[in-house]
């Protein structure tokens, strides 16, 4: 696999494109959904997936609280986001399919964040342990949505309306403009901990492996 799609891939879960389609995926539900409680759940959903990444990060960078011997510094952003975001994204946009293709259209939207793991992986972004604990996290929140919604179907979209609800993830994902929300959250935690200088994976791993 190039270096130029394993970064097509990880973009699928970078907040520069996942936090406004999260945002557009709430009012295409409010708008496709008679349960008026559902978008409330999902931003719920959601938001929760983002703050649970966001403390296990500020915990690490800040406090160097991790698992050593599991190479552990918090969950992988990517990995949660995506998990949390496109099997309700591909649940939503195909309200209109039969139900064959619906289901996969569902398994499409937990294909996608697999590959954004694994491109994690490949470009030495985070460990397997972070890798998988976000996807589980991840998959864990979009299921459970997915779970709440089982007697409700979407109306579905025309192909106009398709396009309009997809143009602002298409404009951001042909620019390729990546968020510095890893750098935010560097120096949220230097300013909470009091610290100069945030943990590092390489201190982390030196609990496991001590010198002699």
């Amino acid at each position: 696999m190039t270096w130029h799609a394993l970064h097509i891939l990880t973009y699928f879960g970078d907040s520069m494109l996942l936090l406004p389609t999260a945002l557009i995926m709430a009012v295409l539900i409010r708008w496709k959904q008679s349960s008026p409680y559902a978008v409330w759940f999902w931003l719920l959903t959601f938001g929760s997936a983002g703050v649970i990444v966001s403390l296990s990060k500020i915990a690490f960078l800040g406090f160097g609280l991790g698992i050593p011997c599991l190479d552990f510094t918090g969950f992988s952003g990517h990995s949660t986001m995506s998990a949390t975001l496109w099997p309700v994204v591909m649940w939503l946009l195909s309200g209109r399919f039969s139900p064959g293709w619906r289901r996969l259209a569902i398994v499409v939207g937990y294909l996608i964040p697999l590959l954004v793991g694994l491109s994690r992986l490949l470009l030495n972004a985070h460990s397997i342990s972070e890798v998988i604990a976000g996807l589980i996290l991840g998959f864990t929140f979009s299921s459970a949505f997915l779970l709440s919604q089982r007697r409700m179907q979407p109306q579905g979209f025309t192909l106009l309306q398709f396009g309009v609800a997809m143009l602002v993830p298409l404009l951001l994902f042909s620019q390729g403009r990546v968020a510095t929300t890893q750098q935010f959250l560097q120096h949220l935690s230097i300013k909470i901990a009091g610290i100069e200088h945030p943990w590092t994976r390489q201190a982390l791993q030196t609990q496991c492996n001590p010198p002699r």
